[in-house]
């Protein structure tokens, strides 16, 4: 987060409200809403709104066929199953139709040893496959960061992005009624373009972000596409977050299938609620790897002593993660609330100033919600000491899960 001085502060080091730092924390609270948050416009409703992956693939699908000049797509997990290969055959048949087709996946996540057949047939059709941090052992802590974002550009025209991977799980055409529950959003025309551009600077690894892919003075516009890693702050994505929260003024309703305690998004939403904004919080009931469900379940009881309402989602996994804030503010993207996403991680979110948007997100936040089971202080408080361990074990471990 840049200072008015022009330093840079990582919010990572601030630290909980303690005697004597009272004037420091009010000032950064101050600076962060004034300075993470940018100003934007008013849209106009130009956002498509994705909640069921097939009706998202076979758009995706359709953008990749239409497709004129090149193509860039980058995934945390390309499964090598129906829908992984169906993206392949479609991807496959535009590089050798001639277009410059460019697929970035990570390593860890997408298998880099399971998808070897499939990857050597998408590069003997001419698509330029690239791998994010394989594990080398000279440099063995790099293998922590993961490029965790999910985004398909087409023609720089138009772009797909938020929280869908490319796999069966979110189908609910081969995967029945447990199908992973997930959000997407497509964006057109000068947003596309710096999708490209944000492709572009991971494709190449190159260290700064130009100048036009996060303005300093982005008023013009009604969105941005907001990386984990801005030119003044390694820390953006927190940062704003927490910016929108400490300027919310009647809600703020959040979805994110982790939860890191003791981040400064926590602290934030803490304040919020003491100060009387509708804050509530959706997790999921079923947390996947266990060790980060009890990292989410260790933040519950500060929450909801502050008077943050947090839900459990029942029905099936929860991999969205999106904000609505005073109906106004929306974020869709890849980043979890969580240490990795928001200090370690490359992530990429949508942040718009949209109405339309933010309607159709509580909307279906409030669906999402009544599938879901509140968590009450009285009865949280009552858990047994087995829960309290393994809460104690998620904390722990929250930087590294």
């Amino acid at each position: 987060m840049r200072t008015p001085n022009g330093r840079t502060t990582p919010i990572a080091q601030i630290r909980p409200l303690t005697r004597g730092r009272v004037a420091r924390q009010v000032e950064i609270e101050r600076e962060r809403s004034t300075i993470c948050v940018p100003e934007l416009r008013e849209g106009r409703g130009a956002f498509l709104l994705f909640i069921e992956g097939d009706e998202l693939y076979d758009e995706m699908i359709g953008a990749i066929e239409r497709a004129e000049r090149d193509i860039c797509m980058e995934s945390y997990i390309f499964a090598a199953d129906e829908v992984g290969q169906r993206f392949a055959d479609a991807l496959a048949a535009k590089a050798r139709s001639g277009l410059h087709v460019r697929l970035h996946l990570d390593a860890f996540g997408a298998g880099y040893r399971t998808f070897h057949d499939m990857g050597r047939n998408l590069e003997g059709a001419g698509v330029r496959l690239r791998w994010f941090h394989s594990f080398n052992l000279y440099r063995p802590l790099r293998y922590l960061q993961r490029n965790h974002r999910k985004l398909l550009v087409v023609d720089g025209r138009e772009a797909f992005l938020g929280g869908f991977n490319i796999r069966r799980v979110n189908s609910r055409r081969l995967y029945g009624k447990t199908r992973q529950r997930d959000t997407h959003v497509r964006v057109a025309g000068e947003l596309a373009s710096l999708a490209a551009i944000l492709f572009d600077r991971l494709w190449h690894r190159a260290a700064p972000i130009p100048a036009k892919a996060i303005p300093d003075h982005p008023t013009g516009m009604e969105a941005l596409l907001v990386p984990s890693y801005s030119r003044h702050c390694r820390q953006r994505l927190a940062c704003l977050h927490a910016g929108l929260i400490d300027n919310a003024r009647q809600h703020v309703y959040l979805t994110s299938p982790y939860f890191g305690p003791g981040t400064v998004v926590d602290t934030a939403l803490q304040n919020a609620a003491k100060r009387g904004v509708d804050v509530r919080l959706l997790v999921p009931r079923r947390g996947d790897p266990l060790a980060a469900a009890w990292a989410t379940r260790a933040a519950y009881e500060p929450l909801l002593a502050a008077g943050v309402r947090v839900y459990e989602y029942l029905p099936r996994q929860l991999h969205a993660k999106t904000s609505v804030i005073d109906e106004e503010w929306s974020m869709i993207g890849s980043a979890n609330l969580d240490y990795l996403s928001l200090f370690v991680n490359q992530e990429l979110i949508l942040l718009a100033h949209d109405r339309t948007l933010a309607e159709a997100l509580h909307v279906q936040y409030r669906r999402d919600v009544g599938e879901a089971a509140e968590v009450l202080l009285s009865e949280w408080q009552g858990r047994g000491w087995r829960a309290h361990g393994l809460e104690l074990v998620g904390r722990a471990g929250r930087r590294l899960i």
